[in-house]
C-alpha cells in the first residue's frame, strides 16, 4: 500500500519537495518518496521474517521457494518490466490522445484499439510457439520486439495517431508485449510445484499491481518533468514572449494541455494575437518532442529487460523438469 501511494502519486505530491496538493509535508519534503523508502524497508522486513519462519518450520504468508532459482527471479523481474511498461504506455497515449488532442474518451479507445486487440490475440496464441522454442528465446524476442516498436514510435509519431507508421508500431509493440504477459507467468506456474499455485497467483498479483503503480508514476512524471524542461527552453529561445507574460500563464503548470485550452488560458492574458500563436506554437512543438523522448527512454527500459530475458529458462515443455522437492528439482 505504502509503494503504491508513493509512486502513484510522486507527480501530484512532489518527487521531493512537498506539492500544494500534497496531504502533508514532513519538513517540507513530499510524503510521496517517504513513502516509498518506507514500504521498502518494511518489504525488506517481510522477507526477513517469511524467512525466519520457514526456517522454524512455520507456514509463511507466501513460500519464497517460488523464488529459489535465478529463472524464476528472472521471471519477476521480467513480469515487473513487461507490465510497468505496458502501463506507461496504457497511460502515456490516451493522455496525448484524449487531453492534448481534445479526441473523445470513444475516439481514444478507438486509437488503442490495434494495441489492445494485438496484445489479446498474442496473449493467446504465443502458446503455440511453446513446443517449438523455449522460454528465453521467446522472452529475448519479445523484449526486442518492444524495443524496437518504441524506438520507431519516437521516430515516426505525430499529433495524428491514425498515420499507418504509427498504428504498426502499437501492433509491433503489442506482439511483444502480448507474448511476454503470459510467458513469464507461465515459466512460474512451471517452474514451481503444484502445491504452491497459490503462492505464484499471489506472486503474480503483487507484481502486477506494483508494476502498474510504478509504470503509471513514471510515465507522468518523466512526461511532466521533460515538458516543463522542454516549454522552459524554448520561452528562452523565443523572445517574443516577454517574461511578463509568462508569469501570467506560468506555463512551467498548465503540464499537457490542448491548443484550445493555452488559448482560453492566454485569452485572460495582456498577449498579442502574434503571442497566443508562437506560445501555442511552443507547447505543441515541446509536447510533441517530449513524448517522443519518454518513448525512446521507454525503449531504453525495454532493452535493458532482455538481461533478465536471457536468464529464463532454456526447456521446452517435454524438457520441464519435476519442480516437486522429492524430484530433486529447484
Amino acid at each position: 500500500m505504502l509503494l503504491t501511494l508513493g509512486f502513484n502519486n510522486l507527480n501530484s505530491w512532489g518527487a521531493v519537495a512537498a506539492t500544494a496538493d500534497a496531504p502533508f509535508s514532513v519538513l517540507g519534503l513530499s510524503p510521496a518518496p517517504i513513502f516509498i523508502v518506507v514500504g521498502l524497508v518494511l518489504g525488506q522486513a517481510f522477507f526477513l521474517w517469511t524467512r525466519r519462519r520457514m526456517a522454524e518450520g512455520k507456514v509463511p504468508l507466501i513460500d519464497l521457494s517460488v523464488l529459489g532459482s535465478s529463472r524464476e527471479r528472472a521471471a519477476v523481474y521480467a513480469m515487473f518490466i513487461v507490465v510497468a511498461l505496458e502501463a506507461c504506455v496504457n497511460f502515456t497515449i490516451p493522455l496525448y490522445i484524449q487531453i492534448v488532442q481534445g479526441r473523445t474518451p470513444f475516439d481514444t479507445s478507438i486509437a488503442m484499439m490495434p494495441f489492445n486487440l494485438t496484445v489479446f490475440v498474442t496473449a493467446t496464441l504465443v502458446v503455440r510457439l511453446y513446443k517449438r522454442f523455449p522460454p528465453r528465446t521467446i522472452g529475448v524476442v519479445g523484449f526486442i520486439l518492444t524495443t524496437v516498436a518504441l524506438v520507431w514510435l519516437s521516430f515516426v509519431v505525430t499529433n495524428n495517431w491514425e498515420t499507418i507508421p504509427t498504428i504498426a508500431g502499437l501492433i509491433v509493440f503489442g506482439i511483444g508485449q502480448g507474448a511476454l504477459v503470459t510467458l513469464v507467468f507461465n515459466v512460474l506456474v512451471t517452474a514451481a510445484p503444484a502445491e504452491l499455485a497459490g503462492d505464484v497467483g499471489s506472486l503474480r498479483g503483487t507484481t502486477q499491481n506494483l508494476a502498474s503503480a510504478v509504470g503509471t508514476a513514471l510515465a507522468g512524471a518523466l512526461l511532466v518533468s521533460l515538458l516543463g524542461l522542454s516549454i522552459g527552453r524554448a520561452v528562452v529561445e523565443h523572445p517574443e514572449l516577454p517574461p511578463s507574460l509568462v508569469a501570467q500563464v506560468d506555463m512551467d503548470n498548465l503540464n499537457f494541455v490542448s491548443n484550445d485550452d493555452l488559448r482560453a488560458a492566454l485569452e485572460n492574458t495582456d498577449a498579442t494575437p502574434a503571442q497566443v500563436d508562437a506560445a501555442v506554437a511552443i507547447n505543441e512543438e515541446s509536447r510533441l518532442g517530449t513524448l517522443k523522448l519518454g518513448l525512446l527512454l521507454l525503449a531504453g527500459i525495454s532493452a535493458l529487460a532482455i538481461l533478465p530475458a536471457s536468464r529464463l529458462p532454456q526447456y521446452r515443455p517435454h524438457e520441464i523438469p519435476d519442480p516437486s522437492p522429492a524430484a530433486g528439482g529447484e
